[in-house]
């Protein structure tokens, strides 16, 4: 039974708890009610064999000490009982089936015919059920040996009292029970109401926010139940929502403002080259600071690029071993231009031969080249720049340190976020877009690994990238000299 939809429109929760508690209590008073009536019919019946039971047990003492005479038996059983009534009937038959004493009632009337009578004497409890005229009765068959003669007694109740009151009592449960229905049916939907108003309050508060009020947030019931952990659960979601958000939009303005530089430059080097007629040597120091500008650009996109393709989720990683000793090698080689140009020094600690990690090379060699190149691009010559490698607790370390400036303490918590400059001040030939380090970070972390930051200023900084080591291969140490 599909409880959810009234023909095509959805049925509200309290009115479908309140069905399905109806379906319930239906079910219980049901089940109850015949308890109760199969309980009174047992007991009626238990109390109406007892009784038999005596009677049956008093007709035997009767006679066995009568005298033999059938005149004076029956007149022994005529002063025991009422035999006009047909309330009790009693009837004793000889062993040929003759009828020594009977009740007045069942003259022309037989309480049960000989081949019932052989059926029930055949059964473990000698109980029987007949009708005298329509009128119900409840009886017994028992044997009396009186001497050398064997008789056969019956004695039956009216039950005609007794099936009244069962009928009263089911009457009365039909008459009750479907009240005891409606009313609890609607307790039940009273109450769901009364503990499904949260929900609604929760619904109507959730239905205020939209984007520009993310901020906002639902009141929690101080109740400590299902429906406080909802709102608490709506209001982590609405937080965490709200933070991207703000994190998209901040995005989109510190990427229109990187963007709006370079294609302003680029803009105002054409319009001056147009002004007037210029010389082949001019027109091409303009190509140059326009490709220049172009590249730079290109760069930003790319990279602009890769962060959004990184918060999307989308797959960029190529996973598969890599040796990464022959990687910082070479991309140690690749930037010793940078630090040869700056008058610095490009020292290499590798302290093991082979270490291998899973991960992608391409990013994993971007990274390395991120954090050389700004330790090139913040230290002064004559500087020292070392980059170590080893291996602790099945992680591969690679350090970056250098003497540079360093940064504030109140930068260094800020640096991996981006577009976010430590120096305002320098100049976008030099300082670059803040991407670096913010792509650095997510490059590692793409690689279950961690990139943190350690720096004084005036100082220097140490950069340190930790990656798991892929466990089908083993490192070795590098000799020592």
């Amino acid at each position: 039974m599909n409880m959810r939809y009234f023909g095509s429109r959805p049925v509200a929760i309290k009115v479908r708890l309140a069905g399905w508690y109806f379906v319930l209590m239906v079910i219980a008073m049901s089940a109850l009610s015949a308890l109760a009536l199969a309980g009174l019919e047992h007991s009626i019946r238990s109390t109406v064999d007892e009784q038999l039971v005596e009677r049956v047990k008093l007709i035997q003492k009767i006679m066995l000490a009568a005298p033999a005479s059938q005149s004076e038996l029956e007149t022994e059983l005529r002063e025991s009982f009422t035999p006009d009534s047909r309330e009790e009937l009693i009837q004793i038959s000889d062993e040929q089936g003759n009828r020594v004493f009977q009740s007045t009632w069942l003259q022309n009337r037989t309480l049960l015919s000989a081949e019932s009578t052989a059926k029930v004497q055949r059964k473990r409890y000698p109980f029987f059920k007949t009708k005298i005229d329509g009128v119900p009765f409840h009886g017994m068959i028992a044997t009396v040996n009186v001497g050398r003669h064997s008789y056969t007694v019956r004695v039956a109740q009216n039950m005609d009292d007794f099936a009244e009151a069962i009928s009263r009592f089911r009457h009365l449960l039909l008459a009750v029970v479907p009240a005891l229905l409606v009313a609890a049916s609607l307790g039940g939907y009273w109450i769901s109401r009364r503990a499904l108003a949260p929900v609604d309050e929760i619904t109507r508060a959730a239905q205020r926010i939209s984007g520009t009020n993310l901020s906002s947030r639902l009141a929690v019931p101080d109740s400590g139940d299902e429906l406080a952990r909802l709102a608490e659960t709506l209001n982590a979601m609405l937080e965490r929502i709200d933070l991207g958000v703000k994190q998209i939009a901040q995005f989109t303005a510190d990427a229109s403002h990187e963007l709006r530089t370079p294609i302003t430059l680029m803009r105002t080097r054409v319009e001056l080259a147009l002004r007037r007629p210029r010389s082949a040597e001019e027109n091409q120091q303009t190509i140059e600071q326009l490709y220049s500008e172009v590249v730079r650009t290109s760069e930003l996109v790319e990279r602009l690029m890769m962060l959004a393709r990184a918060d999307s989720g989308a797959s960029l990683m190529r996973m598969e071993d890599v040796e990464i000793v022959v990687l910082v090698q070479d991309v140690l080689a690749q930037t010793s231009v940078l630090a040869l140009q700056k008058h610095l020094e490009l020292k290499a600690q590798l302290n093991i031969s082979t270490l291998w990690v899973r991960g992608d090379a391409r990013y994993l060699r971007q990274l390395f080249m991120i954090l050389i190149d700004n330790a090139v691009k913040y230290t002064p010559s004559p500087g020292i720049i070392t980059v170590s490698l080893d291996a602790c607790n099945g992680f591969a370390r690679v350090s970056f340190s250098d003497t540079g400036i360093g940064i504030e303490d109140e930068d260094l918590k800020n640096i991996f976020n981006r577009f976010y400059r430590a120096d305002k001040a320098r100049s976008r030939e030099t300082g670059g877009a803040g991407l670096g380090l913010a792509i650095g970070r997510w490059i590692a972390e793409s690689h279950h690994g961690t990139l943190t930051a350690e720096s004084k200023s005036g100082v220097g900084s140490n950069f340190l990238v930790t990656l798991p080591m892929e466990n089908n291969h083993t490192f070795a140490p590098a000799l020592m000299r």
